[in-house]
Parts: C-alpha cells; structure tokens; sequence
C-alpha cells in the first residue's frame, strides 16, 4: 500500500478509492446540512453537535474529535480565524460573517476531509469573489492530480491562479496533505510551489487540496488556545477543501457534493460515484 522511498505516500486500489468515495459522501452530506442550517444566533458549538450528530448517523466517527486533543468534530472558523476554529457555546453567528467549516469523518477505517466557506446573509460582493477565488484555485490545484505530474504543479496552478486575481493573501503556512486511513499523511501539499518540481504523483494517491485566501495580508499568526489560526491584520479569510483520488483517468473527488456535479463535468475530472 506504501510508495518506497523516503516518504511514505500510501498508494490505494480502485476498491480502496471506492471506500474513500463512502467516506466522502458522509462529509458532503454533512456540510449539505450544516450549510443549510446556519443562521445568525446559533452557536458555532450548536452546529458541531448537528455535524457530529449527521456523522454518526450514517455509521461513521468524526476524524476530528479528540485529534491531539480537539475538542469539536469540526472546525468553525469566522471572520478573520483561518482555519482550526473551536466550536463553542460562546461564538454566535451574526449577519455579515464569512464561516469556514472544514469537516472529516472515518466509515470503516477510511478518512473523508473537505471544507466550504459560507457567507451568512450573502456576504458583500468583495467577500463573494473572494470565495470564489478560493474555490476556483481549488479546482485548479485539483486539475494537476494526474499521474505524471509533480507535486509543485498542484501548488503552483493554485497560486498562480490567486495572484493572477487581485490583491489577496495566499496562507502558506498551512496547506493540503495525503489522506486514507488517517486523515493527515504524507505527503504535505503546499498551496504555493515550483511547477515541475517536487515528488512525481501516481494513480492511487489521494490527496487533500485546500487553499486559505484571505482579503488582506497572507501573513497568520495562531492565538493562545493553541489551535485557531487567524490573518494577523484582522481581515477574512475563505477556506474550500476536497479530497481527491488520483486514477489513470484523472482526478477523483472523493468528497465532491451535489453542488459540484457540473465543475467537475465541464472540468473533464472522472465521475465521482454519486
């Protein structure tokens, strides 16, 4: 299952792939949910407990509950926090937020891991474009998952892609990962990189793509609760995020949504199962 090397990059079969499409579909369906039932007033830790309890019910475990000691089963991160928010009683959502839910789960011993942005009453037109800047370096990243190519071509495409559309921050710090039977492996995914250079991908890797774009400074900083990352000038931050098969064929995406069906048609990516 291991590629041989320095780095052990887990290489899956087409049934293996399959497994992971399960898994995926239990985050799509979750985030379905969640999109549909944030509103101002409720608590970020009142949407963890739908998440979990969505989870669950399709007979599987959230990847993030008491990983390295988190507290929810997902990340909720508003306004200026990046990534790794804690859900709590004591955050309300309000009109006007710009939410970031990254969600994963683990069905019969395979990870699931994607993320959405939501805008809570539409967000400005500024907020709009910045989410879709951030999804669309998504699909772009996603479109160099073919066997052949190099690592640095998917993180290459994703910020070349950001600075070709104005002035936003790329967060480099933080970036993408292999994913299968745990939800972090090798190898990292940088959001920035050199095309051409790096490991040479493979049909069976599976990777996790997700770019962080922010509406200012690219530059975080992580507050004390050990966990929450926020952009250091206080500006918002989008943050989209699939799991995605690599096949003979193409791309994958094992956590793909409903909402998705049409990208990755007009993209050329392989049908994901739905």
């Amino acid at each position: 299952m291991f590629r041989k090397g320095r780095s052990k990059v887990e290489v899956k079969t087409p049934a293996q792939i399959d497994l992971m499409r399960a898994a995926g579909r239990v985050v799509a369906a979750t985030l379905d949910t969640l999109r549909a039932e944030i509103r101002p007033g409720m608590t970020s830790l009142e949407l963890d407990r739908i998440a979990e309890d969505s989870i669950r019910s399709a007979g599987a475990v959230p990847s993030f509950k008491g990983y390295h000691g988190f507290t929810g089963s997902i990340c909720v991160s508003v306004n200026e926090e990046v990534v790794h928010g804690i859900p709590s009683q004591s955050t309300e959502f309000r009109d006007g937020d710009l939410v970031s839910i990254d969600c994963g789960a683990i069905l019969d011993g395979w990870h699931g891991d994607s993320a959405i942005t939501v805008a809570i009453g539409g967000g400005t037109e500024a907020e709009r474009v910045a989410m879709s800047v951030c999804e669309e370096a998504m699909w772009r990243g996603i479109a160099e998952m073919r066997p052949g190519k190099r690592l640095g071509d998917i993180g290459h495409a994703i910020e070349t892609y950001i600075h070709s559309q104005g002035d936003f921050g790329n967060v480099e710090e933080f970036g993408g990962h292999g994913i299968g039977t745990q939800m972090h492996m090798e190898p990292h995914v940088l959001n920035h990189g050199k095309a051409g250079k790096g490991i040479k991908l493979r049909e069976g890797m599976c990777l996790a793509i997700e770019p962080m774009v922010t509406m200012g400074t690219e530059v975080v900083v992580q507050l004390d609760d050990g966990w929450t990352v926020v952009t250091q000038d206080g500006a918002k931050s989008t943050h989209f995020e699939h799991s995605v098969a690599i096949t003979a064929d193409g791309p994958r995406v094992l956590t793909a949504r409903a909402e998705n069906r049409q990208r990755i048609s007009e993209l050329g990516f392989v049908d994901s199962g739905w």
